[in-house]
């Protein structure tokens, strides 16, 4: 699989890990920086994140800052992203069973390895259901679609 990775300053060590952890799986890494652990604005990295995935050059994301919350939102300003803040393996894959999520951000500061690793493996690992959850998962990027 064709996977970015993007963090911010205080996750620039968390990111190396998870890129070394995903190569070795087999996967192709493309790593959107930064490239060393000097202060940045982690929104420009979420944005750079959001762009490939959106644009079909990976097919997933992993997005890491200090508490996951800002490059999450900055991921999810693009419509076609849905970048899900995860802590622990059932949400990571209830984020793609449920809302086919194609981004997936970890808080360096909250997870660590060991639970990022089991993160990724099970958002890598799990499908989206579809069915009743296609609709809906529709509706996050069009919302004119909504009812009532």
């Amino acid at each position: 699989m064709r996977i970015a990775i993007a963090s911010d300053h205080a996750a620039f060590e968390l990111k190396a890990e998870l890129r070394e952890y995903l190569i070795a799986l087999g996967h192709e890494v493309a790593d959107l920086g930064p490239d060393s652990a000097d202060r940045i604005d982690y929104p420009d990295y979420g944005y750079k994140l959001a762009a490939v995935v959106a644009d079909g050059t990976v097919e997933r994301g992993v997005a890491l800052c200090g508490s996951g919350i800002g490059i999450s939102i900055a991921v999810n300003r693009n419509p076609a992203c849905r970048c899900a803040l995860v802590t622990e393996p059932l949400s990571a894959a209830l984020a793609r069973e449920h809302n086919d999520a194609n981004c997936i951000a970890f808080g360096a500061r909250l997870t660590g390895i060991d639970m990022a690793k089991a993160c990724l493996d099970a958002f890598l690992t799990t499908s989206f259901g579809g069915g009743r959850h296609g609709p809906r998962v529709d509706k996050l990027s069009n919302p004119q679609l909504q009812q009532g």
